[in-house]
Order: C-alpha cells, then structure tokens, then sequence
C-alpha cells in the first residue's frame, strides 16, 4: 500500500525550495499523522521530497507513526515512479507535492484526483482505497 501526503500549507516566498509550514501547514501535518495511526495504516518506511515545506511535514506526520522519514530528491517535483520508489518497504507514505502527486494516483490507479494541501491518498495494486481532504483528516485524528 501506497499513502500519499501532499505537504501541508507553507508560507510564500522566492525560494522555493526554502519554503517552510504556516502554523496551519502544521496543524494540517500533525492531523495527517494522528489519522493515518487512528486508521492503524501501519506506516513501515516514509520517503520524503528534500523541500523544506514536504519534509517538515513528513517529520511532524512521523511523530505519531514511530517512523524516522528518509529523504528522495525524485520526489522534489516532476514525474517519479511510485511502484519503484517503494519496491519491497511495505506500507509506505510518501511526501510531496503537487501535481505530481495527483499524476501518480492517476497513473496508477486511473482515477482523477487533485491532493488538497495536507490531503492524503491511499492507493492498493492499483485501487484507489482512500482520498481524504484536511478538514476530513482532522476529524479522523
């Protein structure tokens, strides 16, 4: 199984990459974190983009999964192989960004989606399990 977790809300800026969490952004990546345990998702590995808004997020989700989030430049932007990326870690959660994100799910799966900031995306071989907005995961945590 496959989570994705669009980065949560960042503040603006000119560098890009540098870009860290709002307060909300926060908010959003503790959310995610505390729904995926309440789901008992049983996140194994997590696999973050470099870019500072993903892997704050990433680190601050991990809090309440027990699990240390590795750094992926291919998830920094632009298309990646999923299936790929995650070949033999078990349940995986991967941090990143948009669209790439939506293309992914839609790749593998041919459902059309557009990951929310703090969204999170599960999919299964090649079945969307779950698309969950921030204002339905914090409900969950």
């Amino acid at each position: 199984m496959i989570w994705f977790l669009r980065h949560g809300d960042a503040e603006d800026g000119d560098d890009d990459f540098e870009r860290p969490l709002t307060e909300k952004g926060e908010r959003q990546s503790r959310a995610a974190g505390e729904a995926l345990a309440a789901l008992g998702a049983d996140i194994e590995t997590c696999i973050s983009s470099p870019r500072v808004r993903a892997l704050e997020t990433a680190r601050i989700a991990c809090e309440s999964l027990e699990v240390e989030p590795e750094v992926a430049d291919e998830l920094s932007g632009g298309e990646f192989d999923p299936e790929g990326l995650v070949a033999g870690r078990g349940v995986v959660l991967l941090v990143g960004h948009e669209p790439d994100f939506s293309q992914a799910v839609c790749g593998l799966t041919g459902a059309r989606v557009e990951m929310k900031k703090g969204g999170l995306a599960a999919v299964d071989g090649r079945v969307l399990v779950s698309l969950l907005r921030p204002g339905q995961i914090k409900r969950l945590g």
